[in-house]
């Protein structure tokens, strides 16, 4: 099985992430999240097997969504107009982003990473 890692080497959630993929000697395909964001199309097949809301793929936290003023607009936007958003900027979506192509996990959570690969 093969894994796609959609991550920022900045950010240090994304190097948790990482750091936990490499002590589990996971091996993953990294994409650079800023340098290669998501088209819209990858963005909603990664949206819809995720099971979450879309405003969870939102880097709420980031300089580039409060700039933007987007803590509103994503109440109040269509799924079409935000998938646009998330797809224009990198910076704008919530990383890490985990798949292995039939499930996607979200952000870092230790717990959550063990549950998905079996480690618990």
């Amino acid at each position: 099985m093969s894994f796609t890692f959609y991550w920022y080497p900045k950010c240090g959630t994304c190097r948790k992430a990482k750091k936990w993929l490499d002590e589990h000697h996971i091996a993953v395909r990294e994409i650079h999240i800023v340098d290669n964001p998501p088209a819209k199309e990858e963005l909603t097949e990664l949206y819809r097997k995720s099971g979450l809301p879309l405003k969870k793929f939102f880097n709420t936290s980031g300089m580039k969504y409060r700039q933007l003023g987007l803590k509103d607009k994503v109440n109040t936007a269509s799924e079409e107009e935000l998938l646009e958003l998330l797809a224009s900027d990198g910076m704008l979506v919530k990383r890490p982003i985990l798949t292995d192509g039939n499930h996607v996990i979200v952000g870092f959570n230790e717990e959550q990473y063990e549950k998905f690969f079996g480690q618990k």
